[in-house]
């Protein structure tokens, strides 16, 4: 069962620093990182200039595009794999829905695709279900790889200031959720999905 709001405020208020603040997470890091700190005050980054597309993972002239790792499975079928990223993060649960074929959204086929529409509703309907979960943010990236990927980010009810897009940026500073708890509730969205179909492999 999903940690409660009070349980995760606990492991935040353990983990902080100085003035109560968490580290700043890996993200800010990153060259795509849209902030910066000018004369103490947060500001927009320049944006660069225009550049040509790179080809992504699996497209031509792009890196390789791997198999997903058994590991990191949660359930599968004939056509899908829903993955988690290999390890426990700040919100109660982060997932990942891939098409097993190298095809990409806006090149499935109208059964793939309402496939993926009857598999993203039956699992927000799990995920949401689960104790302590408010919402379920579904989001599709596809700057990565050229596999459609469709991501399922868990919220924890209760917990003031994480919530809509910022909780994806608060999953990387919160103090990640317990394995055994993370665990158990990977095992029940697995095999609550296998109840349409498909293999629960958590």
């Amino acid at each position: 069962m999903p940690e409660s709001a009070d349980q995760v405020h606990a492991r935040i208020v353990a983990a902080a620093g100085e003035g109560g603040r968490l580290p700043l997470p890996a993200s800010a890091q990153w060259d795509i990182f849209p902030w910066e700190v000018v004369d103490d005050a947060l500001a927009p980054k320049v944006l660069p200039g225009v550049t040509e597309e790179q080809p992504r993972r699996g497209e031509p002239g792009g890196p390789e595009l791997g198999d997903h790792d058994p590991a990191h499975v949660v359930w599968e079928d004939e056509r899908w794999v829903l993955t988690h990223p290999g390890a426990p993060s700040g919100l109660p649960l982060v997932l990942v829905l891939h098409t097993r074929e190298l095809q990409d959204l806006g090149e499935l086929d109208d059964e793939m695709a309402s496939e993926l529409g009857r598999i993203t509703n039956r699992l927000v309907r799990i995920i949401e279900n689960l104790p302590h979960v408010a919402r379920v943010h579904v989001n599709r990236w596809g700057d990565g790889g050229a596999r459609c990927h469709v991501w399922f980010f868990a919220r924890t009810a209760g917990l003031a200031g994480v919530k809509g897009s910022t909780a994806l940026t608060w999953d990387d500073m919160i103090p990640p959720t317990p394995e055994d708890v993370w665990r158990e509730d990977l095992h029940t969205v697995a095999t609550k999905l296998a109840n349409w179909g498909g293999d629960a492999r958590a």
